[in-house]
């Protein structure tokens, strides 16, 4: 079983985009045994609000389920639970170090460095185009699952 967690500063736009898609990828290969996909925030700020229906409305256009979520707050314990912790951007990455007190067991990754892409995921909330994350998180999600060795 692959364990994999996606994490966002608030968990309803990116990270469960990233959750939603990856879990349809898989279910369309096969391969939704071997994994467990769940989706956090760094922030308080959206605890147990449902998934942005900017997320939700890309996601329907694209065919791709939009499952049960409740943002929550990424745990300490999380880092013991997953085997692939991904951020969406620099300061994700660096409010995960914190919370984990550091990546001694190399768990943490930034979503589009998967790709080869080094820069951030851009949050929707901020500059409202889901348009570009979705595509974003297609390219990332692909390119994950390539790396996981489930890809082309």
């Amino acid at each position: 079983m692959i364990n994999v967690l996606f994490v966002c500063h608030g968990n309803i736009c990116r990270s469960t985009m990233c959750q939603f898609v990856l879990q349809y990828m898989v279910e369309k290969i096969g391969a939704e045994e071997n994994f467990y996909i769940d989706s956090a925030a760094t922030s308080n700020e959206e605890i147990g609000n449902p998934p942005h229906y900017g997320t939700v409305n890309r996601l329907k256009k694209a065919g791709i389920p939009v499952l049960h979520h409740r943002a929550r707050r990424v745990t300490s314990e999380d880092y013991e639970n997953y085997d692939y912790i991904i951020g969406m951007d620099s300061m994700n990455m660096g409010n995960l170090n914190r919370v984990f007190k550091g990546d001694p067991d190399g768990k943490l990754y930034k979503l589009l460095d998967f790709a080869g892409i080094k820069r951030d995921v851009a949050d929707p909330w901020y500059t409202g185009d889901f348009e570009a994350t979705y595509q974003d998180v297609i390219t990332g999600c692909n390119a994950l699952l390539s790396h996981l060795g489930y890809g082309e």
